[in-house]
């Protein structure tokens, strides 16, 4: 296995310098399944103040539990001192941190055994816990005793599920026994940690192993309105699954959709982030708008509306900064917008549809076709703006994901008209057509400087009328038309 040079040079030195020294943790598992590590930890025989004696530039980042960060270059790597970890009082810290010089007692203390393995060059592989066999069998197990290592820490359970996920492996019984009987104490975790380890599960190809923390109770102490959605049917033609189960399966598609469609390769780690929270809590209020007919058809009006709500109730919880909050509110909201009545089926060629008045767009298995109208771009400028300009192929790969985790019930009718959008939205924007305030042809100082018009709200008011003008015919965003719209209006 090779390391980089700057983890080299550091256990080089140490046993140079008569002290024991590895990299050890996820830098070793993910090395032995052929992955690019993200962080390189070193363990040590060493004593801070030893590790500190031996680098000329060090950083004390948590000096009180045995970890110097020494700086090689441009590069930091974290060095930790042999350790177990004394009580658990919280099952979050331990009382106290104690030194050792036993690697084997370093490693009882981790969590799985995937994460319990060391390398150095001189020694090579330590692994004490059948850690490399359980990579090679895809297992997620703890160290020892499943209950006391999550009775240490409460949150290597959902540790444990989100390896799982990012892993792609399954959780050994005893492990996932465990979890069931110990999932109430999660309730100790900060909502940030499980934030932390929520994202990673969410954004993984695993993502339907949150499934699991359902299954094992975990998700009622973080996320009970995923508990609701899961067991919340949908008696509907355009629905196979229940909530819960369509969720997990939008969740997976967008994953999908990012990685393969990437909206042109423009999806930003944050935007990633938002996506898979908004395809998460999309249908979250759907338990609480549920109403069934006379016929026993599962409606669920205003979820949309609703949903917004939540979601941005659950991610404050989940202490979310409010840039991610806004956009999977917005996302949310408008993930059921369908243009309108507009963008619709046509029925055959040539059946009775004017060219002059309707775009024909794409031919679905039948032979119908698709088609959208001037009215049809009004109500997509109308979303537009109330969903935002740079928001929309975002929202169109969340709703895709949406519509391919549906029954097939009109599904391929339902993928047209959103192809149909999709182009409605881009003629727009290659048109450069108006769809905010700002992207009008006038300002507020026009209207005061060319109609006498008063610094005050009567300035926003009429400059909204005038968008909602534009909006309907996008000619009249000219300086010369809005300034006599004014002038009608005002005369």
């Amino acid at each position: 296995m090779k390391m980089p040079r700057g983890a080299y040079g550091i256990i080089e030195k140490l046993e140079n310098h008569g002290y024991e020294a590895y990299i050890v943790g996820g830098c070793v598992r993910d090395m032995l399944l052929g992955r690019e590590p993200e962080d390189w930890d070193i363990t040590t025989s060493a004593r801070p103040q030893e590790v500190k004696s031996l680098f000329r530039r060090t950083v004390d980042t948590g000096i009180e539990h045995g970890t110097v960060t020494v700086l090689v270059g441009d590069e930091s790597y974290e060095v930790t001192t042999y350790r177990m970890d004394g009580v658990y009082e919280d099952h979050r810290h331990p009382k106290e941190v104690i030194f050792t010089p036993s690697l084997e007692e370093d490693l009882k203390r981790r969590d799985f055994t995937i994460n319990a393995m060391a390398y150095s060059e001189r020694t090579g592989l330590v692994d004490i816990f059948d850690g490399q066999r359980d990579l090679e069998q895809g297992i997620i197990r703890c160290v020892g005793e499943p209950g006391q290592r999550f009775g240490e820490d409460a949150l290597r359970m959902l540790r444990g599920i989100r390896f799982a996920g990012q892993l792609l492996f399954t959780i050994e019984e005893n492990t996932l026994n465990a979890i069931r009987e110990l999932a109430p104490t999660l309730v100790n975790i900060s909502a940030e940690r499980i934030r932390v380890e929520l994202t990673k599960l969410l954004v993984s190809d695993g993502a339907d192993r949150i499934r699991l923390a359902y299954e094992t109770g975990l998700s009622q102490y973080f996320l009970p309105e995923f508990d609701a959605m899961m067991t919340c049917e949908q008696n509907n033609p355009h629905h196979c699954y229940s909530v819960g189960e369509h969720t997990i399966r939008v969740v997976q598609e967008v994953n999908r959709l990012v990685r393969e469609l990437g909206v042109n390769g423009t999806v930003s780690g944050k935007q990633r982030i938002a996506l898979a929270f908004a395809a998460l809590l999309h249908d979250a209020a759907k338990p609480v708008c549920r109403t069934t007919d006379e016929k026993g058809i599962d409606h669920f009006h205003g979820h949309d509306v609703r949903g917004e709500e939540m979601a941005g109730e659950i991610l404050r919880r989940l202490k979310f900064d409010n840039d991610t909050r806004s956009l999977v509110k917005t996302l949310v909201r408008f993930h059921d917008a369908r243009y309108g009545n507009s963008i619709t089926y046509v029925g055959k060629e040539n059946d009775g549809i004017s060219p002059d008045e309707m775009d024909r767009m794409g031919e679905t298995e039948d032979g119908t076709y698709i088609a959208y109208s001037s009215s049809g771009k009004r109500a997509m400028r109308r979303l537009m703006n109330k969903a935002g300009r740079k928001k929309m192929p975002l929202l169109f790969l969340l709703q895709r994901a949406d519509i391919l985790a549906q029954s097939s019930y009109k599904k391929e009718e339902k993928l047209t008209v959103l192809k149909a959008g999709e182009r409605c939205y881009r003629e727009i924007c290659e048109a450069e057509e108006a769809v905010t305030l700002g992207e009008l042809a006038i300002t507020g100082g026009d209207l005061i400087a060319e109609k006498g018009y008063q610094s005050g709200p009567a300035i926003g008011e009429e400059l909204k009328r005038l968008l909602e003008l534009v909006m309907d015919d996008p000619s009249k965003n000219t300086r010369e038309q809005l300034l006599a719209e004014v002038e009608h209006v005002t005369s």
